[in-house]
């Protein structure tokens, strides 16, 4: 079982982009997913996070600008990122609560990180 973040970029400060998060090797379900950031010499830091039956939350820092997703069909958990401030440069990952698979289940699977930079 593997998550891939993807998606990242560098984009000029009021710029777009969708970050994405896909899971791979058999998934049968995924539960709770968040994506969180992380800058050189902070701890990691929760952005958005969606629930198995699509409930949402958001840090206040990131609230009306960004959305997170799923499409349980593609296993697939996306962040839309709109109106991006140069303090959103970080790397960007997501998380997942548990997943299974036909082989089992696992809880705590984490992507590796995707770039984001924004230009001012």
């Amino acid at each position: 079982v593997q998550l891939q973040a993807s998606g990242g970029g560098l984009v000029q400060a009021g710029g777009s982009l969708r970050l994405s998060c896909a899971a791979s090797g058999s998934i049968v379900s995924i539960s709770g997913v968040g994506w969180y950031r992380q800058t050189p010499g902070r701890q990691r830091e929760l952005v958005a996070g969606i629930s198995i039956a699509g409930s949402t939350n958001y840090a206040d820092s990131v609230k009306g600008r960004f959305t997170i997703s799923r499409d349980n069909a593609k296993n697939t958990v996306y962040l839309q990122m709109n109106s991006l401030k140069p303090g959103d440069s970080a790397v960007y990952y997501c998380k997942a609560d548990r997943v299974t698979s036909i082989f089992g289940s696992w809880a705590d699977i984490w992507g590796q990180g995707t770039l984001v930079t924004v230009s001012s």
